[in-house]
């Protein structure tokens, strides 16, 4: 069994007496490798309540739904929580707000800081499923709540 599975049973095992037991969207990691276990730390801290992706990127994969949980991964491909999504709105990269940059909890956390950052994201995302980058390209951004952070129990 997978550590992702395992951990998955850690959590469900933990909501006895609970009426519905969610299904488990996927795992991921946010950012690069590198970046994965600060950023998943953001997470668990409740710093990070929100991250963004670009809309064109989902062309052959499902995009994220509201009520949907996920495993967050850290640089070693380890689980370190789980998270819900609770909103999602598609808003052109040149149009997020403040706020949102805010939410997504890196950096300095300014909308120029994460415009900077963002801006190298779509760049590369574009150039792997051959579009260009534009500035109004439409971004996902997506609210999420952490609802589990145990450590994976061995």
């Amino acid at each position: 069994m997978s550590q992702i599975s395992i951990y998955w049973k850690q959590f469900t095992d933990s909501l006895q007496g609970s009426s519905a037991i969610p299904d488990l969207a996927g795992s991921f990691h946010f950012g690069g490798k590198e970046d994965a276990s600060s950023i998943a730390e953001l997470v668990v801290s409740g710093i990070k309540i929100a991250t963004g992706s670009l809309l064109w990127g989902y062309e052959h994969t499902a995009m994220p739904a509201v009520g949907e949980y996920n495993i967050i991964t850290d640089s070693d491909d380890q689980p370190v929580c789980i998270i819900e999504t609770i909103g999602i709105s598609v808003i052109p990269f040149d149009k997020v707000e403040d706020q949102f940059a805010f939410d997504c909890g890196e950096g300095d956390r300014t909308l120029q800081a994460w415009r900077e950052m963002y801006w190298k994201y779509i760049r590369s995302e574009c150039c792997r499923i051959g579009k260009k980058p534009v500035p109004d390209a439409p971004m996902i951004c997506e609210y999420f709540k952490l609802v589990y952070k145990e450590p994976l129990y061995h």
